[in-house]
């Protein structure tokens, strides 16, 4: 894996950050990952469309185009020979001097990307997880997907801490999504996750966990807003993200999630979802 991406050119990985680059200095910046399975890039298309998404929001003109993008990525994927593993990249507003504003219009932006070896958890895939709670004290434009991200270390530090492999995050009463991925609840044979609002990243991985559930298992996603105590007392829980894929949680603090092993539900959609990696097949919806 030494080779990256710096601005369209793909070179050996020297230490190419300028001190003054906006992503560093004022996570300035946005950025994906994408995981790769069997040497392919999973649901490439999606992550392009949130990518230039983010971009708008913060204002930001990408250095070249989603297509352009996709083809250097797959070039990264093959020459560092990648076969099971992740696509780190980011795009910064570009060098300048250091103010708030944003710097002059001809200032480029810059990308960089590199790959990383990463294995499936199948293990905790089967056999589930347990999580903790933790307030959500992240800015309210969650939806953007920026480089700011130090309230989501300290959630998942939190985690690591208590041995858990993620921290559930609620503002008040309301659960909203976890410190690195999207979380799921099952009631009644009926799937809930927060809405895809300003409140939560509207992940990958959660919109193809809802297209499954419409289009293949007749499963009825609502996309409402739940409580830390409907959270507590599902029949199941489970936690969505690209490469983490779906992982059931079987306690959440102290309190045991139904009966304490994955459910019915997380296993017919964890089933279906594997099938389009197993089967190589590269979404195009």
């Amino acid at each position: 894996m030494s080779k990256m991406l710096y601005n369209g050119q793909i070179m050996e990985r020297d230490n190419v950050i300028d001190i003054e680059d906006r992503g560093y200095q004022f996570g300035d910046g946005i950025y994906e990952v994408m995981g790769v399975y069997n040497g392919k890039p999973l649901m490439m298309d999606e992550h392009m469309e949130r990518l230039e998404r983010s971009a708008r929001e913060i204002r930001l003109t990408l250095p070249a185009s989603t297509k352009v993008l996709k083809n250097n990525l797959e070039k990264l994927v093959e020459v560092n020979e990648l076969k099971e593993g992740i696509i780190y990249m980011q795009v910064s507003r570009g060098i300048a001097s250091r103010e708030h504003g944003f710097p002059d219009s001809k200032t480029p932006a810059i990308t960089v990307a590199y790959t990383r070896e990463e294995e499936r958890e199948s293990d905790v895939e089967d056999q589930g997880a347990t999580a903790i709670l933790a307030e959500d004290i992240r800015w309210l434009r969650c939806d953007i997907k920026t480089l700011n991200l130090l309230p989501n270390v300290m959630a998942k530090q939190k985690a690591v801490e208590n041995n858990a492999v993620e921290a559930i995050l609620h503002r008040g009463d309301t659960v909203t999504e976890a410190s690195a991925s999207n979380v799921f609840i099952v009631k009644d044979g009926e799937l809930y996750t927060h809405p895809a609002d300003n409140y939560i990243l509207n992940g990958i991985t959660r919109r193809k966990i809802i297209q499954i559930c419409n289009n293949e298992l007749n499963i009825n996603v609502h996309e409402q807003m739940y409580t830390v105590d409907d959270l507590l007392h599902a029949d199941e829980v489970f936690i969505s993200a690209t490469k983490l894929d779906i992982i059931p949680i079987l306690k959440i603090d102290d309190q045991t999630i139904g009966r304490g092993k994955p459910g019915e539900i997380t296993k017919q959609i964890l089933q279906h979802f594997r099938s389009l990696y197993e089967k190589g097949v590269r979404n195009k919806a």
